[in-house]
């Protein structure tokens, strides 16, 4: 037996390079069926973060099929999803520098649908008998004023655009019934979050394509309400919370009533950030796929509509999206804490697996990567929270006996999100060289029902800051971490509670944000439309209560922050402005605290280059081994 190097945790020599981690990396996402044929979305690091469509063929051959410089990807609402839609074999898709919609017929090269102008469109969906499009559409051309939302028609023929519905605040998820005569869809209005409050309507289409008045069939009450889908034969199914948990419900066709078609304590549905999600579909009017949420790991399963019962299909995933169905055969993005995401084919009788494409080609020996440990700890109130531990694992090292290694706890983005136990090689990173991973579902998170989900209101920059340092004191008290040695990191809202964590408790040496909110107030008043309520819930009325925003405002306490802090920010964030971050660099560097500040030109909220997502993987980890005092065995 080889004996193993013994060398201080966080320094230890790691296999998972950032170089590997983003070598050969893609997104993957949006599948589609048309006919036998395949399609699916590969977000591309390597080509500037451009997302180009791929088809596979009923024959088995793959290829591109958007050309260069096209990328397929909507702003609506700025974080998109829903870019593209194909039918008979023509694609339509948002192209992302303009924000126009193309026609891209087979073999042919994109063709401009839309005119010209400060329209972005989204969620498209094919009404064949009228030959046109039904999508979200946001107009930016009024720059005095919001972008307005509505739902519109657009003729494949000319490309007009006509309005269907409009006068609410938000739309999303248009769905044309079976039979072509009724359109379903979800609204809701400042200040409330699709996640908060929601409501689906129903309309019928006349004989000239226009809506009859709409009405209202779900969602008059406290209920956040998503995913509808017409069944095969025309009844109307979507999600809700009702029950405190995102279950399924139809709408019973004779007596409008609603029926939920199996309650449990699980999450059926999701957080609306982006469209074109669908966490179910119909194998048969009688047989629904679908997919249910516990604390971070998923499970697939089958409906019976008649019966109500649930029937668990077992897979090796504990993260599954996208679902596409045809026949007895199942498509769908999986992922699990040993495999990133793969596009998989799954026969439904014989439960076998085929990967048709891969996020990473990398193999990793498994004797390097870090299972991930679901951890219940203590925190205010009495209260309970959640979070996903991450030990220091590496086949070739040990540390000296007595040594406890740095945890670095991850504060996870939206806040309206999760975490989940799936391999992410951005944590293996840091595992692999003696450094431990806490990921905290902190109140706020989704996958534990609507009052989980709630605790954060008006309590962000309170809840998930005690939970993300319940988390690390918790696992200091096991006696699994170094007290001394605990750091956070976190992106977009989690760059906010990590930067309040390091200021207004003292719990931490060191932390890093990610295009991270320093300033309440600025991003109250200077973020786009979709977010510019958001705070209402979190914080409080602005300015009614500016007072709140000005305490929990990390830039208006630098006196109170006193250990290094690193920052990443995109140049060209609309969501949360490079100023956030400069501002707070500023106030650090006039106090004489350690302090680094690493822009990225091209940038949004996110990185999506190659280049970019290795450089500041590299800087957080030598940032942090300076903080440390660690060597790394490069």
């Amino acid at each position: 037996m080889t004996s193993k190097n013994v060398a201080p945790f966080g320094s230890w020599k790691s296999p998972i390079t950032s170089e590997i981690i983003v070598s050969g990396m893609i997104g993957l996402g949006g599948i589609a069926l048309d006919g036998n044929d395949l399609y699916w979305l590969e977000g591309r690091p390597s080509e500037g973060g451009r997302n180009v469509l791929v088809k596979k063929t009923s024959e088995g051959k793959s290829s591109d099929i958007t050309p260069q410089p096209f990328n397929v990807r909507t702003r609506v609402h700025e974080y998109g999803g829903g870019s593209f839609l194909i039918a008979g074999g023509t694609i339509y898709f948002s192209n992302f520098a303009d924000q126009r919609l193309y026609k891209q017929k087979p073999g042919g090269e994109p063709e401009p649908l839309t005119p010209e102008g400060k329209m972005r469109y989204a969620d498209a969906i094919l009404d064949s008998d009228r030959n046109r499009l039904i999508c979200v559409i946001e107009d930016h051309s009024n720059v005095e004023i919001e972008p307005e939302n509505a739902i519109v028609s657009i003729s494949l023929e000319s490309g007009e655009i006509t309005i269907l519905v409009s006068g609410s605040d938000f739309y999303s998820s248009p769905r044309l019934s079976p039979d072509g005569k009724q359109l379903a869809w979800i609204d809701w209005n400042h200040p409330d979050m699709p996640w908060d409050r929601t409501k689906l309507w129903v309309a019928e289409i006349d004989a000239e394509g226009k809506l009859a008045q709409g009405t209202c069939v779900a969602g008059n009450g406290e209920e956040s309400i998503c995913a509808p889908l017409w069944s095969p034969n025309g009844v109307l199914y979507f999600v809700s919370d009702r029950n405190n948990w995102w279950n399924l419900y139809r709408l019973n066709p004779e007596t409008g009533a609603i029926e939920c078609l199996h309650e449990m304590e699980a999450e059926f549905g999701y957080p609306h950030w982006v469209f074109g999600v669908q966490p179910y579909r119909f194998q048969s009017e009688e047989t629904i796929l679908c997919t249910y949420d516990r604390g971070g790991s998923e499970q697939l399963a089958t409906l019976n509509t008649k019966t109500k019962e649930l029937t668990p299909i077992s897979t090796s995933f504990t993260s599954i999206s996208s679902l596409k169905v045809w026949e007895n055969v199942l498509y769908f993005i999986g992922s699990s804490p040993t495999a990133t995401a793969q596009l998989v084919r799954f026969d439904l009788e014989t439960g076998e697996q085929n990967v048709i494409a891969r996020s990473s080609n990398l193999e990793i020996d498994p004797e390097y990567l870090s299972a991930p440990e679901e951890i219940e700890f203590p925190t205010e109130g009495g209260k309970t929270a959640y979070a996903w531990f991450y030990p220091p694992k590496n086949k070739d090292y040990e540390a000296p006996a007595g040594e406890l290694p740095p945890l670095l706890v991850r504060s996870h983005g939206g806040p309206t999100a999760a975490a989940s136990a799936t391999l992410n090689l951005r944590y293996q990173y840091w595992t692999s060289r003696g450094f431990a991973v806490v990921d905290v579902n902190y109140g706020g998170s989704t996958g534990y029902g609507r009052e989980y989900r709630q605790r954060l209101n008006g309590q962000w920059g309170i809840v998930d800051v005690d939970d993300c340092a319940n988390a690390a004191k918790y696992l200091a008290d096991a006696g699994k971490v170094d007290r001394e040695k605990l750091a956070i990191a976190g992106g977009s809202a989690g760059g906010y509670t990590t930067l309040a964590a390091l200021t207004f408790r003292n719990v931490f040496k060191a932390g890093a944000s990610y295009y991270g909110v320093s300033d309440l107030e600025a991003l109250a008043k200077d973020t786009h439309k979709f977010e510019s309520r958001y705070l209402d819930g979190l914080v409080g009325k602005y300015p009614e209560e500016r007072e709140i925003y000005i305490a929990r405002s990390p830039i208006h306490a630098c006196d109170r922050l006193s250990c290094p802090v690193i920052f990443f920010q995109g140049l060209e964030d609309k969501i949360v402005p490079p100023n956030q971050a400069e501002m707070m660099v500023e106030m650090l560097e006039q106090k004489g605290i350690p302090v680094s500040y690493v822009p990225f030109e091209g940038e949004q909220h996110g990185f999506r280059r190659a280049e970019n997502i290795k450089r500041a993987l590299d800087e957080e980890f030598h940032f942090y081994s300076s903080v440390f005092g660690y060597t790394p065995h490069w």
